[in-house]
């Protein structure tokens, strides 16, 4: 046989993703490159399993999808000997016979994801970008994203944008979302771009305290003020002098406490307990509260003075489900904080993935991470799959899954996720049952209604 040279078109961008595309169908080959292309990556293409070893022995990729059928060495003979030789490179595998043995035979040699031809093109650009996603070293540094915090969306590439825009002012911020979005990533974002980042961040949660302590910590007292007061003591704001105030759950402060705060916004002074006279500070102030403000002001419970002092420069965090294209990224920036801690900690398999994304994550980023901790101590060292998810979170996943083979009905996508499973457990049914979100009669009961058999 003829043996073509791989194919690339000139470098799109510097430090673009590079993919081998590995096809025996010209055309495909010839539309599926002009499509990555378009979408900013670097592409090369070869026509079966020999020219694809030779690319890559040639150069480095980022990502190849591979065709199942092809004369000579097929997709999954070349995908033996690249997991043979210890090459991690993703796989997506691409085959026109889109049964459901292939893609476990696939998945199980070493895929990373599968799918039928024909493929739309936005199906295809998204799968390839997830999987990039998803690679060694794709997670972006801390310089990359402003206070360490993790994201490519398109929301997030937004708040990052309006942070860089009003951190090097001297204007007071409100940053607002859920519970568990990052709004204190978002103030420390904030003082480490700003001009004062030399100076202290201090954190207060205004939730934290009853209100008499809280008014103590904030702006300190004399000595005497009241029972305990043995000695002087500077509050947070005089702490943060020359830096940045975080003050969390702004909206859980009570009426005399914001008359207090507005004065150290108008005046910039404060006055300790217990106190006549009043020192100057020179402090930004950057709150954050998950409570909607507006409506506190119409209730009375908050004052529309310290509202507009406090609302200069508004910043929305959107929730985890709004962004869930990110949840690849987090997941591996939570799995490198646990490895940094001493755990062993290797990774998530893309079923894995593909039920955290389907999830609604009320409790967003925080409760992603603390799912991924817990999941990493049931994979006990191992990948985490799909089994090791906590019950609600593969059950509202469950049918995202069907869709990863091609099916016809919602009866053919049920059969093809009960296969999946089976295949990630083994054949164990109890553990196939509970990730599938269903009693293990009524697994048997499906089992032979479609015909299926456990070896």
């Amino acid at each position: 046989m003829t043996h073509s040279t791989p194919t690339s078109a000139p470098a799109p961008a510097r430090g673009a993703a590079r993919i081998l595309i590995v096809d025996d169908d010209r055309a495909f080959r010839l539309s599926t490159a002009a499509l990555l292309r378009a979408d900013g990556y670097h592409v090369a293409a070869a026509a079966d399993g020999v020219e694809a070893v030779e690319a890559l022995r040639a150069s480095r990729f980022d990502l190849m999808l591979l065709d199942l059928r092809m004369p000579g060495a097929d997709g999954i003979s070349v995908l033996e000997a690249l997991r043979l030789w210890g090459d991690g490179i993703p796989v997506l595998m691409i085959s026109g016979y889109g049964t459901v043995d292939a893609a476990v035979r696939a998945l199980h040699v070493g895929a990373d994801d599968f799918l039928t031809k024909p493929v739309e093109p936005e199906v295809l650009s998204a799968h390839v970008a997830e999987l990039l996603e998803r690679r060694p070293g794709a997670l972006p540094s801390a310089g990359e994203n402003p206070g360490g915090m993790v994201g490519r969306s398109a929301p997030m590439l937004a708040v990052f944008d309006v942070l860089r825009k009003v951190a090097p002012t001297e204007t007071s911020v409100l940053v607002t979302g859920e519970t568990g979005t990052g709004k204190e990533l978002a103030a420390r974002a904030v003082h480490e771009l700003s001009p004062r980042r030399g100076g202290p961040l201090v954190a207060v949660n205004c939730a934290a305290l009853a209100e008499g302590l809280l008014e103590s910590e904030l702006f300190g007292h004399v000595r005497g003020a009241f029972s305990g007061a043995v000695r002087d003591r500077p509050g947070l704001f005089e702490a943060a002098h020359g830096g940045t105030i975080f003050l969390d759950e702004i909206g859980e402060v009570g009426p005399a406490l914001q008359q207090r705060l507005l004065r150290v916004l108008q005046e910039r002074e404060v006055t300790r307990v217990g106190a006549t006279r009043p020192q100057r500070v020179d402090v930004r102030v950057v709150a954050a509260t998950n409570r909607d403000l507006r409506a506190r002001v119409r209730e009375g419970a908050f004052r529309e003075d310290l509202f507009y002092r406090l609302h200069v420069f508004p910043v929305v965090l959107p929730p985890l489900r709004e962004r869930a294209g990110d949840i690849p990224l987090l997941v591996e920036h939570a799995l490198t904080r646990l490895r940094a801690g001493g755990a062993s900690a290797p990774g998530a398999s893309p079923l894995a993935i593909r039920l955290l994304r389907a999830y609604d994550w009320p409790g967003n980023v925080r409760e992603l991470f603390a799912t991924v901790e817990s999941s990493a101590i049931h994979a006990g060292g191992a990948r985490i799959e799909a089994q090791h998810l906590p019950a609600h979170v593969r059950g509202a996943g469950r049918r995202a899954e069907a869709p990863r083979y091609r099916a016809d009905s919602a009866e053919d996508s049920e059969a093809v996720a009960i296969r999946a499973a089976l295949e990630q457990t083994g054949g164990a049914l109890a553990r196939a049952a509970e990730m599938l979100g269903m009693g293990r009669t009524t697994l048997w009961r499906k089992l032979k209604a479609y015909g299926i058999e456990v070896r």
